[in-house]
């Protein structure tokens, strides 16, 4: 089951790639184009953090992080978090996109792709952790059809120090496609 979660995918006009060493230095300027983003995120992407903060996610356990791409363009980064084979579970997060691509559909069609895939190798319910803060990405995870199943308070400490409260949203096998 996890072998399959971590090969190349490919969704409506676009894919995503395992990340590798190959694609550092465009992930990380792609990353550099919204600096201020990374203050909701529990990992610093921006220009100072992002060396640190790829080495630690993509060297996490039962975690794969990919590179996006909208057409041939790098578009971003998403990754499955905490993949769990005894529980069939897994968190679809870390997601960006670079500003341009932002409420263009992309991340539908992103998300779409990664879940479908993920439904596939044998996960029952994906989950999103959204930081309370970030009101884009909790509107985005209702237009997707995940359920908020409620707050997590004082969840983690960010980069920043801040101690994040965490909306949790999900999406079981059997509600899929919405």
């Amino acid at each position: 089951m996890i072998d399959g979660l971590s090969a190349p995918m490919t969704g409506e006009n676009c894919r995503a790639e395992l990340f590798e060493e190959k694609h550092r230095d465009a992930l990380r300027s792609a990353c550099s184009e919204d600096p201020d983003i990374w203050q909701v995120y529990t990992l610093d992407f921006g220009p100072d953090g992002f060396d640190n903060s790829i080495d630690i996610l993509s060297n996490y356990p039962n975690t794969f992080t990919f590179v996006l791409f909208d057409g041939d363009e790098l578009a971003g980064m998403s990754s499955f978090i905490h993949v769990s084979t005894g529980r069939q579970t897994l968190e679809i997060g870390g997601t960006y996109y670079r500003p341009h691509l932002r409420g263009t559909g992309l991340n539908r069609r992103i998300k779409a792709m990664m879940i479908a895939r993920a439904f596939d190798c044998g996960i029952r319910r994906v989950e999103f952790r959204v930081d309370l803060r970030n009101k884009r990405s909790q509107a985005a995870m209702k237009k997707l059809g995940a359920v908020r199943e409620g707050l997590i308070r004082a969840d983690r400490i960010t980069w920043t120090g801040h101690v994040r409260d965490t909306v949790l949203f999900a999406i079981l096998k059997d509600e899929w496609p919405v």
